[in-house]
């Protein structure tokens, strides 16, 4: 059984859902991603999305934008984003799932990608800009390589888009809660849920749901009716106001004990 799998079922046994953390490699600095990743594990995160930074990152709001330009200011790229991966694998056995955005996947070259992923103990690859229509190109060199790729789903997600986006899931499903940017406050958490349900009868996939979740209270009333609730922007804002690192661990536990505490639903 994959690590992926393993977490879906390990949180499946304990009867809740999983609970799926972004970070974005190298902000501020290489070590503190390595720290604040490992402490989140160590506090009940079940996977780890770990952001490759981009110049460009449409689907993300301010926070997360915030993040990728200090990042990318202090030199960040994709090589070492995979040396951060190797980092985390060497500590913790949660499953990482490379997170970003097609363009420097591209210009590194797919295979390669896959290859060195691989090599540095990701498990999955997602993408927010690679529609399930054109992920082939990137599919079918993570699959040789043991890698898993993850779609994403829209609130304007059709049922053909929905079945398509199943029928290439070899892991999970990614629902994004609203029509909108990460950070934002605005989600219906109600519609999400019934929208996750309403997935999940049409696969046998997991679906998490992701998008302006920052609190326990958030992850409580997505909990019920997801396999896995997704926050990201709030712990990057945690890292982010640490004076130092030992504070952005700190604010990193605080947080993620809360979240956590909203998982059964």
């Amino acid at each position: 059984m994959s690590r992926i799998a393993e977490a879906f079922a390990r949180a499946k046994r304990e009867e809740r859902a999983a609970l799926v953390a972004y970070f974005t490699a190298g902000d501020p600095e290489p070590e503190t991603t390595i720290e604040v990743a490992v402490a989140a594990a160590e506090e009940g995160v079940d996977i780890l999305e770990l952001g490759m930074p981009f110049s460009d990152p449409t689907a993300d709001g301010v926070a997360i934008q915030h993040a990728c330009e200090r990042a990318l200011a202090a030199g960040m790229n994709l090589p070492k984003t995979l040396e951060v991966a190797r980092a985390v694998r060497a500590r913790a056995g949660i499953p990482i799932v490379l997170f970003g955005y097609y363009n420097p996947i591209l210009a590194y070259g797919e295979e390669r990608l896959c290859r060195d992923a691989k090599a540095a103990g990701v498990d999955a690859l997602l993408v927010v800009d690679l529609p399930p229509e054109e992920c082939a190109s990137l599919r079918e060199p993570a699959n040789r390589e043991g890698l898993a790729f993850v779609p994403l789903l829209a609130p304007t997600s059709s049922e053909r888009r929905i079945d398509l986006a199943a029928s290439v899931a070899d892991a999970f499903i990614y629902y994004v809660s609203l029509t909108g940017v990460t950070g934002a406050a605005r989600a219906n958490f109600e519609e999400a849920a019934a929208r996750a349900r309403m997935i999940k009868e049409r696969t046998d996939k997991p679906v998490v749901v992701g998008f302006g979740v920052s609190s326990g209270a958030d992850v409580k009333k997505l909990a019920r009716y997801a396999d896995g609730v997704v926050v990201g922007s709030a712990l990057v804002r945690a890292v982010e106001s640490g004076k130092d690192r030992a504070t952005a661990v700190a604010n990193v536990r605080a947080l993620t004990r809360d979240l956590a505490s909203g998982l059964k639903g």
